[in-house]
């Protein structure tokens, strides 16, 4: 009987450490899912902030000016336009 006592009482011991080892790594398991769900929050601010800071770079009328102010870029008119005349391109040409 005392064997059995025995037996009984180291697993039960074994089957303790076993929950609190358990309990301890589920509440860390859970604070690091709650960090990483922080972290994903400041990810998705600042996504949107930059996506809306992109968007207003991206205007129309902001890429006209910064391409005649800083690239000194003009509209294109018939004036200054140039055609090159291919002729290797066109059919029958021999080379």
């Amino acid at each position: 009987m005392r064997k059995l006592d025995l037996l009984l009482v180291a697993l039960l011991l074994g089957s303790s450490l076993g929950l609190v080892r358990t309990a301890y790594e589920s509440r860390r398991v859970f604070a690091e899912l709650d960090r990483a769900r922080v972290e994903q929050r400041q990810l998705d601010a600042e996504y949107k902030r930059l996506d809306a800071e992109r968007q207003a770079q991206a205007t129309h009328a902001r890429v006209q000016r910064v391409a005649r102010e800083q690239l000194k870029m003009s509209t294109v008119t018939p004036a200054v336009t140039v055609y090159v005349d291919d002729t290797a391109a066109t059919p029958g040409a021999t080379r």
